[in-house]
């Protein structure tokens, strides 16, 4: 065992009395250390409850005859982080959560993991950390949010966020929107549409990296309990079998985890997490790859932002497995793939059929025959971007517009609530990439406010930053290179005609080769908008975002 390397020998006593000092037994020593990584907080709401899953977790490990060792992780609310420098933390926090939990794995000699997120960089943070460290892993999550009835609709964090747009535009009075916001969120969990973290979460079913019911068991179920339990059992299986990530993440895994992202219509964030685990991992990918997939895989699913279905209706509509179960059908997986079960991925979804083909549409008869994230090139991003095709309206999946440029999102988001933006307008938020952000904040809060003004289906907005899984509308977002790295969206002036092709997977300003090298001759960047602490550092070593925003030594 690894943990030989703390514990055995002579040499090891004052090792050992530190333990005892933490109240551990000889017996407690002897056994296999497992860390069980919690994320919990009493800021994040998808984390409230993470203690009753780590208790859980714990008593799994015990059970089978492990000694686990609970210890921390930071983790960032993306909702309250929205539309403020705090959004400038969020995707730069999943590094500091894989380096911390390498750093607490290999300081303390731990023989495996059990991995406890919830929302989401904490989920991919963790992915990444277990696929670096390659000890037996396991994640298990808190589970979702459910979604509460008010005024004959089932609501989510969205709708307080539309309901702000809704309410300038005199839609609806200063008690409603009250009232909305107090329908919004009426659980502890992880916001409960199709979002980044419970996209991340089913995702890790996918992956095999964690236990079948994981992205779909609510917060507040019963099952989610018994789920962790049994995450704390199995993970001992993984030690004694030593099945380790990389024998779970493979290029066929996660060839998987990009048919299921496609069929379910996830958050554009996996595609940011999916190539930096893969990176971690190293099983790397490129996007283009991604669209290879989506030519070929049924859109499935409509759930919150894309539809009125969310996780709770997927849960009792048979799960991801159930979905993977009818993706099968057209052989559409590579069923050989292993999992944290112990049994192939093809072994874990027999049976595992749907139960309400309306929240789960049969192989035959899909939302659309491609799926629910495109990757889009051309001029404005020779490099990629990427849009959430199953949440566009479909009169905006091809739209040409001039651009209303903006070097932040306070400056959009200011036009936006002043009425500067109209019609056939195509919104551009640049400087707001990995590097230039610093940090590539979601731009939730213009598209809400796009959205609760009544313009989602007549104005497009892009950008180098990126977009929340709550985000629905011709939102484009990760556009490569970005502004500070010298892209073609840095050039762009008021007025440009912008031309959006999303089923022909185009991006590009309607500008000749040699306007915009011209422009590019005259062009000087802006310096990054945060220069001090973590965030300077981040900002120097930081990939593009079609390259999952890895950090990358040089």
């Amino acid at each position: 065992m690894y943990s030989d390397l703390v514990k055995k020998g002579l040499e090891k006593t004052p090792h050992r009395s530190l333990f005892k000092a933490s109240g551990l037994t000889d017996e407690e020593i002897e056994r296999p250390l497992v860390g069980v990584v919690s994320s919990k907080n009493e800021i994040i709401p998808g984390h409230i409850n993470l203690d009753k899953i780590a208790e859980a977790v714990k008593a799994g490990v015990r059970m089978a005859g492990g000694t686990p060792l609970e210890f921390p992780s930071i983790g960032v609310c993306d909702g309250i982080a929205m539309g403020h420098i705090g959004m400038k933390y969020s995707l730069a926090s999943r590094e500091l959560i894989a380096d911390s939990i390498e750093s607490m794995a290999l300081a303390h000699g731990l023989d495996a993991l059990v991995l406890i997120p919830n929302c989401d960089k904490i989920v991919p943070g963790m992915l990444i950390a277990a696929a670096r460290l390659n000890i037996p892993s396991i994640v298990v999550s808190g589970g979702a949010m459910l979604s509460m009835n008010y005024g004959g609709k089932y609501r989510d964090l969205n709708t307080a966020f539309e309901a702000v747009g809704a309410f300038k535009a005199g839609t609806i009075d200063e008690t409603e929107l009250e009232n909305l916001e107090n329908a919004a969120c009426p659980s502890c969990g992880s916001c409960s549409g199709m979002f980044t973290a419970n996209s991340m979460n089913c995702l890790s079913e996918v992956l095999g990296m964690a236990l079948p019911g994981n992205g779909t068991i609510p917060a507040v179920y019963s099952e989610r309990i018994r789920l962790a339990k049994h995450a704390g059992m199995k993970v001992m299986e993984l030690l004694e079998k030593n099945i380790r990530p990389r024998d779970i993440i493979t290029p066929d895994s996660i060839y998987n985890a990009l048919r299921v992202d496609m069929a379910l219509g996830c958050s554009t964030n996996s595609m940011l997490h999916l190539p930096a685990i893969a990176y971690e991992a190293k099983a790397p990918i490129t996007l283009d790859y991604a669209n290879e997939i989506s030519k070929e895989t049924p859109n499935l699913c409509h759930l919150a932002p894309a539809g009125e279905h969310h996780i709770q209706d997927l849960y009792a509509a048979g799960g991801v497995q159930a979905l993977m179960n009818e993706l099968s059908k057209k052989n559409l997986l590579k069923l050989d793939t292993m999992t944290v079960t112990g049994k192939t991925l093809g072994e874990n979804i027999k049976g595992c059929t749907v139960k309400d083909y309306s929240v789960i549409r049969p192989i035959d008869n899909p939302y659309s025959e491609t799926g629910g994230i495109a990757v889009l090139k051309g001029n404005l991003a020779p490099d990629g971007s990427v849009v959430k095709r199953s949440a566009v309206a479909p009169e905006m999946l091809k739209h040409e517009g001039p651009a209303k440029v903006y070097n932040s999102e306070e400056e959009a988001i200011e036009a936006i609530y002043t009425g500067k933006i109209v019609k056939g307008d195509v919104v551009v938020i640049r400087y707001e990439g990995p590097k230039g952000g610093p940090g590539m904040r979601e731009m939730l809060s213009p598209t809400s406010a796009i959205c609760g003004m009544g313009l989602d289906k007549d104005v497009a907005l892009i950008t180098d930053g990126r977009f929340s899984g709550a985000t629905r509308g011709a939102a484009i977002g990760h556009v490569s290179p970005e502004a500070l790295a010298g892209g073609t969206i840095g050039l762009l002036k008021d007025g440009d005609i912008i031309s959006i092709d999303i089923d022909n997977c185009k991006l590009e300003v309607k500008l000749s080769d040699e306007e915009i090298a011209k422009r590019r001759a005259e062009w000087t960047p802006q310096e990054p908008k945060i220069k001090t602490g973590y965030l300077r550092r981040y900002s120097k070593h930081v990939a593009s975002g079609m390259q999952g925003a890895v950090m990358i030594d040089d």
